[in-house]
């Protein structure tokens, strides 16, 4: 289950920064995939609006957060 959830982490960084990417330029490699949270999620969230390279940096490292929580051991 650890890996499982490190690899949603990983996910989340290559997406947080392929968004980045997306936004400061063009990102045609595997657009649709990486980018969902880019162009699906932050249009529809009025809060992201004129945000959305922090709101990509933001979602990177959270992937990095978690990244990084599931690879401390647990206390059960």
């Amino acid at each position: 289950m650890r890996h499982a959830v490190q690899l949603f982490g990983l996910y989340l960084v290559v997406a947080g920064i392929s968004g980045t990417i997306d936004r400061l330029a063009a990102q045609p490699v595997m657009g649709a995939f990486l980018n969902f949270f880019n162009r699906v999620i932050v249009p529809r969230v009025d809060l992201f609006t004129g945000y959305e390279v922090y709101a990509n940096l933001g979602l990177a490292l959270l992937g990095g957060v978690i990244i990084v929580a599931a690879d401390r051991p647990g206390k059960a």
